[in-house]
């Protein structure tokens, strides 16, 4: 069962960068590896709490983004480290949201940009942007 935990997250301007970092360890003695995992991805919450999808890894390896994003956000991970990351650039005020990152460890791969395709989420780190 994999633990999740997100970082990175705070306050900044308009136009402003952050890096969010999302690290996986295993738990209960079993293990859990970025590697492993058939799809990953970061959604967004806002007080209604409905997680809207932002980018994902599918499976194939395929990197997807939300229109929304697209050309401002990079999402990588990196397997040595078990984590998981999004470069966030020109943020905007809609951009206000808690970020929690998921992990499908369980399989078969669904679509990555489905919130129903994920088995563990992490407890999510706030971004604020303000003008």
């Amino acid at each position: 069962v994999p633990y999740l935990a997100e970082s990175g997250g705070d306050s900044v301007q308009v136009g402003g960068s952050l890096r969010l970092s999302c690290i996986g360890t295993g738990t209960s003695g079993s293990a859990y590896s970025t590697a492993d995992a058939y799809s990953m991805g970061w959604f967004r919450q806002g007080a209604d709490l409905e997680r809207e999808w932002v980018a994902c890894i599918a499976s194939d390896g395929t990197k997807r983004y939300a229109d929304s994003v697209k050309g401002r956000f990079t999402i990588s991970k990196d397997d040595e480290k078990n984590t998981l990351y999004l470069e966030m650039n020109n943020l905007k005020p809609e951009d206000t949201r808690l970020y929690r990152c998921a992990v499908d460890v369980l399989g078969p791969p669904l679509d990555c940009s489905f919130k129903e395709a994920y088995n563990y989420w992490g407890q999510g780190t706030q971004v604020t942007v303000s003008t």
